[in-house]
């Protein structure tokens, strides 16, 4: 599997990684625990079986003129399905636009994940994984109440076959 993701800004990367660091001191699931040197916080786009070839480079060409994104954080939820703990990002144009143009580049791959797709995607940033919904409000609580911002700022595949990530923009 092959994802597209955007990445932080550093300073919305160290208030996602703070929220991490207090869900763990807390005692609950956290992504802090999670010490693979490719784990930090981001926002995926799609995932698919594969890239088909040249889609690296139009991807890069696509990153490159849209980044920096704009981006707020909302609301901490758990999501259906797969029960993750997540921070809500707000959708604005920018980013809904980016997102379909990226579907757009990947229309040939074989594999979409349908979570991903434009009319079922629900923008967020990881806290935890296997989360139980009894611990969403201690788990908010921890959180606190801000709605930071920043931007993203860069993009990157991920490789869940051999675990290794590769830039998708060409600065940043």
């Amino acid at each position: 599997m092959r994802t597209v993701e955007l990445v932080c800004s550093p300073g919305l990367e160290v208030a996602v990684r703070a929220v991490w660091g207090r869900l763990a001191a807390a005692g609950l699931p956290s992504l802090a625990r999670n010490i693979h040197p490719t784990n930090r916080p981001h926002l995926t786009l799609a995932a698919v079986d594969d890239f088909p070839p040249g889609v690296d480079s139009r991807l890069a060409e696509l990153f490159d003129a849209a980044l920096p994104v704009p981006v707020t954080l909302d609301r901490v939820v758990v999501l259906d399905g797969s029960a993750p703990l997540v921070w809500l990002v707000r959708p604005t144009p920018a980013l809904t636009a980016l997102h379909a143009a990226v579907w757009d580049v990947l229309a040939e791959a074989d594999g979409h994940r349908p979570w991903h797709a434009p009319d079922a995607w629900v923008p967020h940033l990881s806290l935890a994984l296997r989360f139980r919904n009894a611990d969403l409000r201690l788990a908010r609580g921890v959180a606190g109440g801000q709605r930071p911002t920043g931007t993203f700022d860069a993009a990157r595949s991920y490789d869940g076959t051999d675990r290794s990530v590769t830039p998708l923009t060409r600065h940043g």
